[in-house]
């Protein structure tokens, strides 16, 4: 092993030691590149072991988009066995600049997956708001609406209705929701034989405006 490889040992345990049996920190002496891994901490995650050489250093890390100050983080793969690996890996140079090793952390995502997938069968799913920002509704909700529209004042006899009573039935149909529905303050105004400025000012009055 490399002399600067031997110092990086003690932050390879402490950061497994950290974060606990799902992480596996391994160290690579690239100046043996056949053999590279001289060192795994919690090797129970990708069955690292000493004396296997490396794997992901060219596609995944120093081919990576991400490569930036010889570091390249959060790049993910497949082991044999199906787990779900997320790593990251830095170069280690020695005074002269020369890369001489690597350090990588894999971290087993197979857990969080599980859990990710557990929530959200057990979470309510959400409907994204129609891109445009305007509501829409299934025709038969409209059609729904107006026929409780129908029921509520259909039985009533809107020419001889007051103020108070006109007030009322606004008042219901806004508590129930009906003027959420795009259309109903048309079919409100029809039905009740009223301007439609007069359901908005009748809508300013129950709601307090």
């Amino acid at each position: 092993m490399h002399p600067i490889l031997k110092a990086i040992i003690p932050v390879a345990n402490i950061i497994t030691k950290t974060f606990g049996k799902s992480c596996e920190v391994a160290i690579h002496d690239l100046t043996q590149p056949e053999n590279s891994v001289v060192y795994v901490a919690n090797g129970t995650v990708t069955g690292r072991k000493e004396g296997q050489s490396f794997n992901h250093l060219i596609r995944q890390v120093l081919l990576s988009k991400k490569f930036k100050n010889d570091c390249t983080m959060n790049y993910t793969f497949e082991t044999d066995d199906g787990k779900k690996i997320k790593s990251s890996s830095a170069l280690i140079r020695n005074l002269e600049g020369e890369v001489v090793g690597m350090l990588c952390i894999n971290y087993d995502l197979t857990l969080s997956y599980l859990i990710q997938e557990e929530l959200e069968n057990f979470l309510p799913q959400t409907v994204p708001e129609p891109s445009d920002g305007e509501e829409t509704f299934e025709q038969d909700v409209v059609t729904i609406v107006d026929e409780l529209i129908d029921n509520i004042i259909g039985t009533k006899d809107v020419g001889c209705l007051k103020r108070k009573d006109n007030l009322e039935i606004i008042r219901f149909m806004d508590e129930k929701g009906i003027f959420l529905v795009k259309g109903a303050i048309d079919k409100v105004a029809a039905s009740m034989g009223l301007s439609k400025v007069t359901i908005y000012s009748y809508l300013d009055d129950v709601r307090g405006k």
